[in-house]
């Protein structure tokens, strides 16, 4: 059973870090071979959700798409590459700065993304 477990977290894992399959079908994927093999049960599985924390991830990403989409994030990218006249070094600490500020505001998985995206696409 344990050899079963381990498997198929090593190949979730593998899936995750290769990116050919997104994160997200690799995990709901994982979690159900691990409850059909027997490893855990649905009702443990779902008692050890935390609902509070999915509710808040949640409401965040709506909050960072809407933000994103009035294109704030290309604004304040774009904004910081003009203030330090697009100097690599200080383009860098710019950028490493404003994704540290939004970062504590806002999720901090789509905020970095966002933001490095849309100075890169414009650069």
């Amino acid at each position: 059973m344990t050899a079963v477990a381990v498997i198929i977290f090593v190949a979730a894992y593998a899936l995750i870090i290769s990116e050919k399959v997104h994160r997200t079908i690799v995990g709901i994927v994982g979690a159900m071979l691990m409850i059909i093999a027997g490893i855990i049960s649905q009702e443990t599985a779902i008692h050890h959700i935390d609902f509070n924390t999915l509710g808040l991830l949640m409401g965040m990403m709506i909050i960072v798409n809407i933000t994103s989409e009035t294109g704030l994030f290309n604004f304040l990218a774009i904004w910081s590459a003009k203030k330090v006249k697009a100097q690599p070094v200080k383009l860098l600490v710019a950028l490493s700065l404003l994704t540290a500020v939004c970062s504590a505001l806002l999720d901090n998985v789509t905020t970095s993304r966002r933001s490095s995206k849309s100075t890169l696409s414009r650069f």
